[in-house]
């Protein structure tokens, strides 16, 4: 049985990944710092408390996987909502910290055991704030650009292992932490929570955002043999976000 492991796999767009790769026949494994949506996942799971930024959490969780197939680094906080200039260098370092190191920790431990295997696939969530600069987001798109070199980078150092890795770039997901976005990004520009859910709809060609289950499915079309000569390549998920900046 082929085994995969999602970083915040137990909630958004991780827990969607996760019900997707159990219904292909994976081995699933989670980890995230939510208890309450720990315990609410599958019992077929395994689910383990863990901070993707904390290395000695993240070298507990790998050292307890005999084999790896598929590397979800999915973490992600969204950061604040304000001016460069308003931003604190705690909070983008808060941010950088879960959204980048995050993703490089999981990758660092996944690599020798892909490695040794010969194979396997490293999925990253950056964002299509990893494409655009975002307004107001400056920790956030750093972070999201800085994945997507991450990922070229895997790309070249573990092909010739056998092991591909790719970035899926989601746009505006239905969702929780969506919700918390669009709240502080309404205050900041003086707008109702409404007009600016319109204006990122109305900023893809789809006019549509996306759900969580959509992200789900190109990862697990990733981690699987279909994909086995993608590596190396950034897709976006987002209904093709043609404006980072909503505008009425």
């Amino acid at each position: 049985m082929k085994r995969v492991l999602i970083t915040a796999g137990a909630g958004g767009i991780g827990r969607a990944m996760g019900e997707a790769f159990a219904a292909e026949g994976y081995e699933v494994w989670v980890t995230d710092v939510d208890r309450e949506a720990l315990a609410s996942c599958s019992a077929d799971w395994t689910c383990l408390e863990a901070s993707a930024a904390d290395e000695a959490a993240m070298q507990s969780v790998f050292g307890q996987l005999e084999g790896l197939d598929v590397l979800c680094a999915n973490a992600g906080v969204a950061g604040p909502t304000a001016q460069v200039e308003d931003v604190s260098l705690a909070d983008w370092r808060a941010c950088v910290s879960v959204n980048l190191e995050g993703a490089f920790l999981a990758a660092k431990y996944a690599a020798p055991l892909m490695k040794a295997a010969g194979s396997g696939s490293i999925v990253l969530t950056s964002s299509t704030a990893g494409l655009f600069g975002y307004p107001n987001r400056a920790p956030y798109a750093a972070a999201k650009w800085a994945v997507i070199g991450l990922m070229k980078t895997l790309a070249m150092e573990l092909g010739p292992f056998g092991v591909r890795a790719n970035a899926i770039c989601p746009g505006a997901v239905e969702g929780p932490r969506m919700e918390g976005v669009l709240a502080r990004e309404a205050a900041a520009k003086g707008m109702t929570r409404d007009a600016v859910y319109a204006g990122y709809a109305a900023g893809t060609s789809l006019r549509s955002f996306v759900e969580a289950r959509d992200i789900a499915d190109m990862a697990v079309f990733l981690g699987s043999d279909r994909a086995r000569m993608v590596s190396g390549q950034v897709i976006a998920v987002d209904g093709h976000t043609e404006n980072p900046d909503p505008k009425l």
